[in-house]
């Protein structure tokens, strides 16, 4: 492994095309249509890679708009003119013609790779490719979304007709929507709430990630250009001055938030009207890893070493924690020590780097301290380079002999730790499961299809997604995303999503001839956007 302290470069030694020659310094935010330029207060965003600058390491990249309460208020203000009770020009407006606007926003976010891919990369520190590979999702994401609300909305072309009364079901947007996204996957995740609550007319305020921010400032003229004014509105700041009194107003009717479930309850219990409010959350997970005996040990260690260090574990579908039969447990281990110490430690852009820097302050150190206490307890740090690390830079760390004593068995890390349990009787790992605070997702290994099927037949019971020989994972998009206990509510996949932002509304009327003749000049003279046969093609 290289020596850490050598891995961040002078800024000579950064590849030309990803160098950021001065600070990224955003100054404008969106309301109302108009881009605004700030003039007060700023945070100054840090990288977690850092440059050689002779002895001293640097590591300040930019700054972003500290708002206040008042802007909070004003995009508030905005975004419910916007929607006007319904009655706004998006709200109101035909499918089609919303699709044109989300495809000519697509067409000029597409323009801004580059430039995003690069920010991902200095902001969070994820590595190009992966960069490149969410960028690239969170394109095709956009597209899917757009054929799936076609589908939707030729299923909703026509009128039904039971028990003498014509109806036409359709779905509505909610209205005003506050999406605040998570920090690992600042673009894609934000995305996937934003955009289908977009698509089915309702008007959004957005809070990028506290880690994230300035990436977010190429797109901001998409947003304006493409969409009327007061549809997309931007805040940022701290959550108490800007997002808790938007919290705080009956204006408020979705709240779309992925992070962890202690500010997500913060968040809820603000609202005046709880019944009123609807919310979509994505939360935290502690998936595990069931290893069977008769389990491929070759695949079983490199979709668990995946599943477990993908940028950093930095995943809430991550494998967090490896349940491993006791016969198999010390070969197991020793094939994962042997994977993972290969893996490349390094910078995002470095060829075939596997770990990178840490952007949350004094990871490390949390990371280190759930090491310590496993080690006082018992726990064993297998693999030499374990735990290794330097300002950012934290080399992974196998924990056996994990026990119910320990932080790292009940806590989510969200890092790169993976702690190992071994087990007798497959009654241990489904205790954990059961009495586990999450329930997102879980991964079986193993050959005996008569042990697998009775154990999927309890897990599908308890998580929402039971992964056979591969690690857990988000995608395709088109799969349900969600989970049971405190890891979600509501569910996202590309056509579930628009059903999450939406709600079934019905125009019903008795089958007299009156009615029909109503209906059909309606419908003839296309007089209403709602009520109409119209078919997307």
């Amino acid at each position: 492994m290289k020596n850490l302290n050598e891995i961040f470069s002078t800024n000579q030694e950064i590849p030309e095309m990803y160098k950021i020659e001065k600070p990224f310094i955003q100054s404008e935010y969106l309301i109302n249509g108009e881009l605004k330029t700030w003039k007060g207060e700023f945070k100054k965003v840090y990288s977690p890679i850092y440059v050689k600058n002779g002895e001293q390491l640097d590591n300040y990249i930019g700054e972003c708009p500290v708002l206040t309460t008042k802007e909070s208020m004003e995009a508030l203000e905005s975004a419910s003119k916007a929607f006007d009770h319904g009655n706004g020009k998006w709200a109101k407006m035909k499918v089609e013609e919303r699709i044109d606007c989300l495809k000519k926003f697509t067409l000029m976010m597409s323009k801004a790779r580059d430039l995003i891919v690069k920010l991902l990369m200095w902001e969070i520190g994820k590595s190009l490719s992966d960069s490149q590979k969410e960028f690239d999702r969170t394109i095709t994401y956009i597209y899917d979304t757009i054929e799936a609300v076609k589908d939707l909305d030729r299923a909703s072309s026509r009128f039904t007709i039971s028990q003498d009364i014509i109806a036409q079901i359709r779905r509505a947007p909610l209205g005003v929507t506050l999406c605040m996204g998570p920090f690992n996957y600042p673009l894609n995740e934000t995305f996937t709430t934003l955009i289908p609550a977009l698509i089915m007319g309702n008007t959004i305020i957005f809070k990028p990630p506290k880690l994230g921010m300035l990436l977010f400032q190429p797109l901001l003229r998409a947003f304006q250009q493409c969409f009327p004014a007061g549809v997309v509105n931007t805040i940022y700041g701290s959550g108490e001055n800007v997002v808790t009194p938007i919290m705080q107003s009956e204006k408020t009717n979705v709240l779309a938030f992925i992070g962890t479930s202690r500010v997500a309850n913060i968040l809820k219990k603000e609202h005046p009207k709880p019944n009123r409010l609807k919310t979509v959350l994505g939360l935290d997970a502690k998936n595990p890893a069931i290893i069977l005996d008769g389990a491929d040990l070759d695949l079983t260690v490199k979709e668990c070493a995946i599943g477990s260090l993908s940028f950093n574990g930095q995943r809430c579908t991550a494998l967090k924690i490896i349940f491993v039969q006791e016969q198999i447990a010390q070969k197991f281990t020793e094939k994962l020590v042997d994977y993972v110490e290969k893996m490349e430690i390094g910078l995002p852009w470095d060829k075939n780097v596997a770990i990178t820097p840490l952007p949350e302050t004094n990871k490390a150190e949390y990371l280190q301290s759930l090491i310590d206490d496993a080690v006082a307890k018992g726990a064993k740090l297998e693999n030499p380079n374990g735990g290794k690390h330097y300002e950012s830079l934290f080399f992974p760390a196998i924990l056996s002999n994990v026990n119910s004593s320990m932080r790292v068995y009940h806590e989510e890390q969200f890092g790169p730790i993976i702690p190992i349990v071994t087990y007798e009787s497959i009654c241990e790992p489904l205790v954990y499961v059961i009495e586990s605070n999450h329930g997102q997702q879980a991964s079986l290994f193993g050959n005996n299809s008569d042990e697998i099927a009775n154990l999927v037949d309890v897990l599908v019971n308890q998580v929402c997604r039971v992964n056979i020989n591969s690690q857990c994972q988000r995608g395709p998009d088109d799969f349900p995303f969600t989970g049971r206990k405190d890891s979600a509510e509501q569910t996202l996949s590309v056509s579930d999503a628009l059903r999450v932002f939406s709600i079934r509304t019905l125009v019903a009327a008795k089958e007299t001839e009156e009615n029909k003749m109503i209906i059909r000049d309606i419908v003839k003279e296309d007089k209403s956007n709602f009520l109409n046969t119209d078919f997307i093609l």
